[in-house]
């Protein structure tokens, strides 16, 4: 090797070893509203998901198929033992993460991710206990698969919500694949449906379609596209969702039961190609309006109602990560109806991979890199990674 190659060999592994500068940056929001974006940790390989534990520590997924533990202060763990294996190609892996909502009882942890088998791969859902000295997932079992696993790597879904009562949505993706796509309007397929299931996996019997023939039960709603950002609104307990459109029309929509969204029959905009999808059609009659849509996308990704005190002017407000739009999107909210945008951290270039609220009502998101960082949005007095500020 000459000494040339030898230097240019040594300069890229350094660059490849050194991590991005830290965030630490103060931004000014409408209003008037100043707050402070800090990395509370870095090095991490695509983060997709993260789930607040009782102690203010954070579960947090990476696509390739590690589940970490991330203390208040940043450090992170070695892989946490007992996850399933993943399907790590394209955008599959490991992708969301949840905790029972009775987790100090039980501490069950959900995950989705997409896994391999017969015929292709497919979302799927596994619970498993989380060990006391939190290194390990025991008792790992897998409660939900979607049917049929089809060759894809594109659009899995995937999040995870708890609804009021305790029955646990799964949005599912619609493969990409345009063979494939039809099937978010067939009922005896998951692809393109949110499903609602108990958390041991069985079938509530309150589902729109437990009792039709040819139908799976797990269907809640269907005609969906990709969604990969969900949530309950607090003041009224029900669904909202946001899914990825194709080229333009990403779609903001409240879930009802048995509800058809459109997919591949309506969309708001068009394939890749520049062709239009089926027939062009952006309503038609017994299927459900977007409330709310973005053309350029953002590609949303993970989402919040944020019900926290430390910034008070927010409260109801949803917050959305923005992959394309490299931005974290807020969206003030009348009843049903989106009444103001605007776009945060744009100039920091990440894209936002998930959303959520933390302790002392600090924001919290995760940047889909392969420097994946947690970043942290406190007022500008609350500083520190592991400050909770005042209640």
């Amino acid at each position: 090797m000459s000494a040339a190659l030898r230097l240019t060999v040594a300069f890229s592994a350094l660059l490849l070893a050194s991590p991005a500068a830290a965030v630490d940056e103060v931004f000014e929001a409408e209003g008037g509203i100043s707050f402070r974006v800090e990395t509370v940790a870095d090095g991490l390989s695509h983060p997709w998901a993260v789930a607040f534990l009782p102690d203010d520590s954070m579960l947090v997924t990476e696509r390739p198929g590690q589940l970490r533990l991330i203390s208040a202060e940043g450090e992170v763990s070695e892989p946490i033992d007992g996850v399933p294996e993943v399907d790590a190609r394209g955008q599959g892996g490991l992708l969301d993460i949840t905790l029972d909502p009775q987790f100090e009882d039980t501490r069950l942890v959900f995950l989705s991710f997409a896994e391999a088998g017969e015929g292709g791969n497919g979302t799927a859902v596994a619970r498993g206990r989380l060990n006391e000295d939190m290194t390990a997932l025991t008792d790992v079992e897998v409660i939900f698969r979607q049917e049929p696993k089809v060759e894809s790597e594109g659009h899995f879904g995937s999040r995870l919500v708890f609804d009021r009562e305790g029955h646990l949505f799964v949005t599912l993706g619609e493969r990409f694949e345009e063979q494939f796509r039809g099937q978010a309007q067939e009922l005896n397929s998951h692809i393109g449906k949110i499903v609602r299931i108990n958390p041991d996996g069985s079938v509530p019997r309150d589902n729109p379609f437990v009792d039709r023939e040819g139908a799976l039960p797990e269907i809640w709603s269907y005609g969906h596209r990709n969604i990969q950002a969900a949530a309950i609104n607090p003041e009224t307990g029900v669904l909202w969702e946001i899914e990825h459109g194709p080229q333009g029309g990403d779609e903001l929509n409240i879930v009802e039961p048995g509800a058809n969204y459109g997919w591949p029959v309506v969309s708001l905009g068009v394939n890749y190609d520049d062709t239009p999808v089926g027939e062009g059609l952006q309503h038609a009659e017994g299927m459900v309006d977007a409330i709310h849509s973005w053309t350029p996308v953002i590609a949303p990704s993970g989402m919040i109602f944020y019900e926290g005190d430390a910034f008070p002017e927010w409260h109801g407000e949803l917050f959305v990560g923005g992959l394309a739009s490299t931005a974290l999107v807020r969206l003030t909210i009348d009843g049903d109806q989106v009444t103001g945008e605007e776009r945060l951290l744009e100039s920091l270039g990440l894209r936002i991979r998930d959303v959520a609220e933390g302790p002392g009502g600090a924001i919290y998101v995760v940047t889909d890199e392969d420097n994946g960082e947690v970043l942290r949005i406190a007022p500008v007095d609350q500083t520190g990674t592991g400050a909770t500020g005042a209640d």
